[in-house]
């Protein structure tokens, strides 16, 4: 006899890791522009009932189609819901795959030995997409993004990235803490970046298993963070000055 609940288990875990991949856009201009891209996979294009009929949703509309991509119609207040921007959504947003999005343990399962980079409150997005794009072409198996408190992938992001958000393993992370916490007990080593460290990371010998993580634009690595790191390594600065953008860190340490 079949356990339901497991099944049930299963389903949700399934739908579960399913929703984990998808990313909302909104407006008009972005929106057009990700329909017209078939690289793009799409689940849901998303229209309030309030528009006026234009050439621009028109054509929306009829590449979805010809796409077979499911449309559904809200009023305003369920799509701000949905585009968490109402502001600037414009009656419009797309669901988006991240075909390459996964859990922390999905992705711990499929690699024995990687180098990631994960963010600890990053906020600015045009950075975000620029060290997506530079752990892309480089030497990172993925990228840790918290869910909370932190730039996440909008339209300025997929586009500062070109396209590159499409290519990368990309871990969507609830509890920052929690999720490095999990990687350490997997034998991972956890390595800050820090101006005040006095080790070089060109110094540095990483192991298999590897996590860099780079900290807010103006704050840097939260204490919390720098709590349970391993260790703490600097690139180091010539002629007085201080630091280096959080997007041209991530470039030096996805190509080491």
């Amino acid at each position: 006899m079949k356990n339901k609940n497991s099944e049930d288990s299963k389903e949700y875990l399934s739908k579960k890791s399913f929703f984990d991949k998808i990313v909302t856009i909104y407006g008009r201009n972005a929106v057009l522009e990700a329909l017209e891209d078939n690289s793009i996979t799409i689940y849901r294009l998303h229209l309030s009932d309030s528009n006026r009929d234009v050439a621009q949703l028109e054509r929306m509309v009829s590449i979805a189609k010809k796409r077979d991509i499911e449309i559904l119609y809200h009023n305003k207040k369920e799509l701000s819901r949905i585009s968490k921007n109402s502001k600037q959504d414009q009656g419009v947003a797309l669901d988006i795959i991240l075909q390459h999005a996964l859990s922390e343990d999905e992705f711990l399962e499929k690699h024995d030995s990687f180098r990631v980079i994960a963010l600890d409150g990053v906020h600015n997005p045009q950075n975000l997409g620029m060290i997506i794009r530079s752990c892309a072409g480089g030497d990172i198996d993925a990228i840790i993004i918290p869910t909370k408190k932190s730039a996440q992938i909008t339209p300025l992001v997929i586009k500062s990235s070109v396209g590159a958000v499409f290519k990368l393993p990309i871990i969507k992370s609830r509890n920052f803490i929690k999720t490095l916490e999990n990687f350490k007990t997997h034998n991972s080593k956890l390595f800050t970046l820090s101006s005040h460290a006095t080790k070089s990371y060109r110094d540095e010998v990483y192991p298999n298993r590897t996590i860099f993580i780079l900290g807010n634009e103006s704050s840097g690595v939260s204490l919390e963070v720098e709590n349970i790191s391993d260790s703490s390594i600097s690139i180091p600065m010539r002629r007085g000055v201080e630091s280096l953008n959080v997007a041209v860190t991530a470039s030096l340490l996805a190509f080491i």
